[in-house]
């Protein structure tokens, strides 16, 4: 089976624009690893085009590179004796071959303007002229999302306001994950620690367990994991160093401006501007406690990616030992003990990822118009989810634990549910423990019905009654 699949959603918009009838130019874009050139095989499967995959090569190369591919598509022989001296020449050309619906892609796009930065206004000179009009499917797509906007997005740009439609391609969610292991454990352990990213995940041997693909596929200096976050970051960041920093803070729990500045040296002003540049790549997010609005002062800085996430805590540190064939050491001595806490923050993500799945089927007790965290004078609830509409109210506590206590943690989260500022006297409170097993789960009879509690079999059922619904 192939973890394609579940990019219904994307393909679907692909095959969409494809059958209207005019022309279309559309930016797909997102990080390396993400599955952008699948996505566009995949499309082209049951759709007439071709994809160009640019490669950094001088523009001479990359032009005959685009010859041939062009020459073997349109079976055009005459092609593959003149090949294209300019990128003028490759647009007249497929100027006239698109009176009939056609896919055109250019994989890695930003590889050809920086050799060529007068390529955008080539296109957009062949697009308002002769292409606009077309049976064309133009697609531009890029791994550098920094140099994406930039060529196609920014109002600086000569494409600007060209494209009819755009795609930014995240990481799979983990009930797509979820799906494609199998088996519920093993998804959380796999996902707390390769994440969302296509490749990464295609990486895991499903028959071992999650200790011993750490060891074979980020901890080996031969393994394709091993260098791939730093490699990410310096094509996408002119200052590694720093980022750096910053990111191996985060990675610590420094999740405020003033830790990073403590834990860093670096000046605030400079921390500010960087964290920005990483939100943007989408490397990192500011998260605020759900009940507040956008300007709220207590925002939280995490990284957004968990193989990110484990390399700077885990594998960055270790750099040195690693490079000393001492991988088996730092599993023992470093990750093994600190593991289940650390999938236990990632397990927050995971349950509110479900929650969002339960939400649409409506198996809570209300559907909710937001979900997130909540903190506040040193208090916290790892899942708040609201609606405004009926004034009510979930709150949540997830264990990646066994044997929890149910009622004594019900217990302790009512009391901080008191805290949570809103809607105070007209609310609907509701509650949910979330463990991978209970040492005593209330019967219903025992439960009110203003409370759930849920461990890893239910939430495998109702993902499953998800998926068949």
């Amino acid at each position: 089976m192939s973890i394609f699949i579940d990019r219904k959603e994307e393909l679907s918009v692909l095959n969409e624009r494809y059958a209207r009838k005019g022309a279309e130019f559309i930016i797909l874009y997102g990080r390396r690893r993400i599955g952008k050139s699948e996505l566009i095989e995949h499309f082209l499967k049951t759709t007439r085009g071709i994809r160009f995959l640019a490669r950094e090569e001088s523009k001479h190369l990359q032009l005959k590179k685009i010859t041939r591919d062009c020459a073997e598509f349109f079976h055009d022989d005459y092609l593959q004796k003149s090949p294209f001296g300019d990128w003028d020449s490759f647009f007249a050309y497929l100027a006239g071959k698109t009176t009939e619906r056609q896919v055109i892609a250019i994989d890695e796009f930003p590889y050809l303007v920086k050799e060529d930065p007068s390529l955008p206004s080539i296109i957009q000179e062949y697009w308002d002229t002769r292409l606009k009009d077309s049976g064309i499917v133009l697609i531009l797509s890029g791994s550098s999302i920094s140099m994406m906007e930039e060529y196609t997005m920014q109002h600086s740009s000569p494409l600007f306001g060209r494209r009819t439609g755009q795609i930014l391609l995240h990481g799979f969610r983990f009930v797509d994950v979820l799906d494609y292991i199998g088996n519920f454990t093993k998804a959380v352990e796999y996902y707390s620690v390769f994440g969302g990213t296509p490749a990464y995940i295609m990486a895991i041997d499903k028959e071992q367990g999650v200790f011993e693909n750490i060891t074979g596929k980020i901890l080996s200096t031969d393994a394709s994991l091993y260098k791939d976050v730093e490699f990410v970051l310096r094509m996408e960041l002119n200052e590694p160093r720093y980022y750096f920093s910053i990111l191996l803070s985060l990675a610590k729990g420094n999740n405020r401006i003033g830790l990073i500045m403590n834990d860093t040296g670096l000046e605030k002003g400079l921390i500010t501007k960087y964290l920005s540049i990483l939100m943007d790549l989408r490397l990192v997010e500011r998260r605020i406690p759900v009940t507040d609005n956008n300007r709220s002062r207590k925002g939280l800085y995490r990284l957004s990616d968990n193989l990110f996430t484990f390399w700077f805590r885990f594998v960055h540190p270790n750099i040195e030992r690693i490079e000393r064939e001492e991988a088996d050491t730092v599993l023992k001595t470093d990750i093994q003990p600190q593991f289940a806490q650390y999938i236990g923050k990632a397990f927050e993500s995971m349950v509110e990822d479900l929650f969002c799945e339960f939400n649409r089927e409506g198996l809570l007790p209300f559907r909710f118009d937001t979900i997130g965290n909540w903190w506040d004078k040193g208090e916290e609830i790892d899942l708040v989810a609201l609606q405004k509409e009926r004034a009510s109210i979930l709150f949540c506590e997830c264990k990646w634990q066994d044997r929890v206590n149910a009622e004594k943690l019900l217990v302790q989260l009512k009391k901080k549910a008191a805290a949570v500022p809103w809607m105070d006297k007209s609310r609907n409170e509701y509650y949910c423990i979330v463990a991978r097993s209970f040492s005593h789960r209330p019967e219903k009879q025992e439960n009110n019905e203003n409370t759930l509690f849920l461990d890893i079999g239910d939430l495998e059922a109702w993902h499953r009654q998800c998926q068949t619904s």
